[in-house]
Parts: structure tokens; C-alpha cells; sequence
């Protein structure tokens, strides 16, 4: 059996910016932080599931993006140590999401501090965008890595994939299925055409269509801010798009608590059987416990139950 841990949307704690900082969209989200936003994320339950992650040892953990909130150089630069202390880069794979794309930046002073955990196997630090989709295999597993993270206009929080990617990404995926690998793909936005129109993958249509197509046995996601589970049909059964809730959530917050989900992935004669387990923090904040467990069985390639 295969364990992996997935967790999103950690929002590490916003530090304090000059005037200068703060020119263009970065602005509103500075302001948004200290009124509101800073009271739903807290460190200390962040703190928290990441203990219960390092309890539990999964073989492989898997991070669907905004660990930053406006994209200020200081912010990625407080990322990486963090992920450095979270484990090593070829244990641990990230993907972008929108609050890492909040306003274009320089890649050296942004994401390209995380170059590491967003390469592809026996590739070199990620050196921009263009290395998605990337591909890590760790054992029955196969993960695909999407980025719909690019900057958009003040009050926007929505994403794009973009033809290029969902093209190289549909050609990987097939190959991987022809391999009868656990296809995991990982996505910041819920790749769903029922999102709000400010927050949405414009191109969700576009990845579903893709999906019936050449099929994956899971998908993962973060951006909502709670763990949620929707189906898209694929050419052997429907496929389950699952969300998590932030990492960060603050006890009472209206997301609930902090949570993660730690995946059991097992081969089966016809398949795969996927099980999840919830992890949420405790009411008192002292660790972890089971918040619910759901259960999935997809079928091979090929295979049509």
C-alpha cells in the first residue's frame, strides 16, 4: 500500500511590506490579510497537521498550492524554509496556486525557491512555468503536476491551464495509463465548471474534456478551502476530484478546522482501490484525530465495470 499525504492552501503568516511593496493589485490583498484573512489562518494549527503528518510517515506528500498570500519576495523566501523543515524535496511535491502567482515576479525571488519540490524526477530545480505538467513517480504512483496559477487582475482569483499544458498533459497521461500506473493529478483550482465565476479554472471545460478522453484515477486540489468531493466521467468510470480544507484553518474559522487527507492507494485485480482518510485538528488543538473516511474504487485503463 501507498500512503500519500495531501494538504493545500497553508497561507503562511503575511509579513509586513513597504509602501512600495504594495503597488498594483498587492495593495488590496495586503489590506485583505490584516482585516480579515489573517483571523481564518492560524500558524498554530498549521503547526499542528504538520506534527500529524510527520506522525503518520506517508510515503510521499503532496502540496496544491498558495503557500504565500500576495507574492512578496519576503513571503517566498519564509516558504522555503518552511518547506525545507516540512521535508525533503523528493518526498515532498508542489504545485502552484493562485496567491503564488498573485502579481508577476521576478522567478529567482518567487517560486524559484521552491524549484526543487516542483521538478520532474531527474530534472533540475523548476527554472519557470514551462516545466508543467511535471511527472513524479514514486512506486505504483504517478503524480502530474498542473499549474493554473497565473496573475490576474485585482479582485480575481480565478486560473488557467492554458491549450499547451492540458495538450502535454493528455499525452503524459495516456502513456501513464498504457504503464497501469495510479494516476494522480494535481491542481490548485477545482478543475469544475460549477465554480463562481471569480474564482473558477477557465478552462475547466477544457481539462474535463481531456479527462473522458484518456482518463487518470485521481485528481487533487486545494483553493475552496474545504475538503469536497465531486466526479468527472472518464473512459472507464467517473473519476474522483477531491479538495482539501487549508492546512491553516483557525479553530471557528468558517472553513472549519484545519485539515489534511492522508490517501491509501492499494493495486487491485481490476484497478485501484483509493481510501481516504480525513485528518483534522482536534477541537483543543492537541493533535490530530479521524474526521471521516471515504472510499473509491476506479477501474484499469481499459477496463469498464
Amino acid at each position: 500500500m501507498f500512503t500519500l499525504a495531501h494538504l493545500s492552501d497553508p497561507h503562511l503568516p503575511m509579513p509586513k511590506a513597504r509602501a512600495l511593496d504594495l503597488l498594483g493589485k498587492r495593495v488590496t490583498g495586503y489590506l485583505n490579510w490584516w482585516r480579515h484573512r489573517v483571523h481564518m489562518h492560524a500558524p498554530e494549527a498549521l503547526a499542528g497537521i504538520v506534527a500529524d503528518i510527520k506522525m503518520q510517515k506517508p510515503d510521499h506528500i503532496a502540496l496544491t498550492g498558495d503557500l504565500v498570500n500576495i507574492s512578496l519576495p519576503d513571503e517566498f523566501a519564509r516558504a522555503s524554509k518552511w518547506l525545507a523543515e516540512l521535508g525533503k524535496p523528493d518526498g515532498i511535491t508542489v504545485i502552484p496556486g493562485n496567491h503564488d502567482a498573485y502579481v508577476s515576479t521576478k522567478w529567482g525571488e518567487g517560486l524559484g525557491l521552491w524549484g526543487a519540490h516542483m521538478a520532474g524526477d531527474d530534472k533540475p530545480p523548476a527554472a519557470d512555468f514551462q516545466v508543467f505538467p511535471t511527472l513524479r513517480r514514486r512506486g505504483p504512483v504517478a503524480l502530474v503536476g498542473l499549474n493554473s496559477g497565473v496573475p490576474k487582475p485585482p479582485f480575481l482569483a480565478t486560473g488557467t491551464l492554458g491549450d499547451a499544458q492540458i495538450a502535454v498533459a493528455e499525452r503524459l497521461l495516456a502513456d501513464l495509463g498504457r504503464q497501469d500506473l495510479c494516476r494522480v493529478v494535481l491542481i490548485h483550482h477545482p478543475p469544475l465548471t460549477t465554480e463562481s465565476p471569480f474564482k473558477r479554472l477557465t478552462d475547466a471545460a477544457a481539462f474535463q474534456a481531456m479527462i473522458r478522453r484518456v482518463g487518470c484515477e485521481l485528481v487533487l486540489h486545494g483553493h475552496n478551502h474545504r475538503s469536497e468531493v465531486a466526479r468527472i466521467e472518464g473512459p472507464a468510470g467517473p473519476v474522483p476530484v477531491i479538495g482539501v480544507t487549508s492546512s491553516s484553518a483557525a479553530p471557528g474559522s468558517k472553513y472549519g478546522r484545519a485539515r489534511y487527507h492522508l490517501i491509501h492507494i492499494e493495486r487491485e485485480p481490476r484497478g485501484w482501490h483509493l481510501g481516504v482518510e480525513i485528518r483534522a485538528l482536534r477541537a483543543d488543538g492537541a493533535g490530530c484525530e479521524s474526521d471521516g473516511q471515504l472510499v473509491f474504487r476506479s477501474a484499469a485503463p481499459g477496463v469498464v465495470d
